[in-house]
């Protein structure tokens, strides 16, 4: 094994990284060791110039912030996996500058929006109702599309209305799950899933494609795009935004942020703060309707 395959080992195995993160994350050091070659140094020798030098070129190819700064992590781990080994004795990224980020606010759909694409579904067509209970479950849970297409049977608990969800670094949480939900789920598997033929190893897969197979985090992407296309939905929407829609809605609703944190997986309250803005309009009757100097008789 080389560097690289044994870096994307110590992410699975030592980090608890899905193979998915790791192969950006390896997909970004290739990145930087060509880089690097080009200049006539390697990743042992490289100075924290050298990487300043090479992000400068990253943002001169107009790699957004956001996406450099996942770079940096990816780099800076990298690093850290090379001291492990003893491949370097001085990590050159500890004085690496992150780049300046603004909050991104993501799409967010309104209940009519939700329930137009749940209109839009062909529920004669074989997958419709497949796709009925994919809506409901993302929507529903607040689920991250590797999640949904990961989610097992064995992990559906529906006496107690709740789910278990393997999230990043293989950790469990619990999330409750509408009647809705589970009821759309029963007809899915009643309807199409109990007469498929299921590949090896995807037996306990909840969702599968119409060969009997895991879906895959495109073809949600896909089951997404074309829903909101039909419906007339002109936002730009992909299964994400589904989740971001769950957490602002639950906010709007009432919901205490650290239940929200809990529901989504996140372990800082910091990123559920940026899932889950208050439009101007609810921040202005919050304001009218609580604040003691709005109260004070004329």
């Amino acid at each position: 094994m080389n560097t690289l395959e044994r870096y994307c080992g110590w992410l699975c195995i030592e980090k608890g990284l899905s193979s998915n993160t790791a192969a950006s994350y390896r997909h970004d050091v290739d990145h930087l060791v060509r880089f690097l070659d080009s200049e006539g140094k390697d990743v042992a020798n490289a100075t924290t110039a050298d990487l300043e030098t090479f992000l400068a070129t990253l943002h001169d190819m107009g790699i957004a912030p956001r996406s450099q700064a996942r770079i940096i992590s990816g780099i800076k781990s990298f690093y850290k996996f090379l001291k492990i080994e003893g491949q370097v004795t001085v990590d050159p990224t500890q004085l690496l500058p992150a780049p300046r980020m603004g909050r991104h606010l993501p799409e967010v759909l309104t209940l009519s929006e939700i329930d137009s694409m749940i209109a839009a579904i062909d529920l004669s067509h074989p997958q419709g109702q497949r796709n009925r209970a994919i809506i409901e479950v993302l929507y529903g849970c607040g689920l991250r599309v590797s999640e949904l297409i990961d989610l097992k049977m064995s992990q559906i608990f529906e006496q107690d209305e709740y789910i278990v969800v393997v999230g990043k670094g293989n950790k469990q949480r619990l999330i409750p799950i509408s009647q809705e939900a589970l009821w759309q789920i029963h007809l899915y598997i009643e309807q199409t899933r109990s007469s498929q033929v299921v590949k090896p190893h995807c037996e306990d897969i909840l969702f599968l494609n119409r060969r009997g197979a895991k879906l895959t985090r495109v073809m949600i992407f896909y089951i997404i795009k074309d829903l909101c296309e039909k419906a007339g939905i002109k936002k730009t929407v992909s299964p994400h935004t589904l989740r971001h829609s769950f957490a602002t809605h639950l906010l709007e609703g009432g919901a205490n942020l650290r239940a929200i944190q809990q529901m989504l997986g996140h372990e800082s309250i910091d990123t559920t703060e940026i899932y889950t803005h208050i439009d101007r309009s609810t921040l202005r009757s919050e304001i009218l309707n609580h604040h003691p100097r709005n109260k004070k008789p004329r």
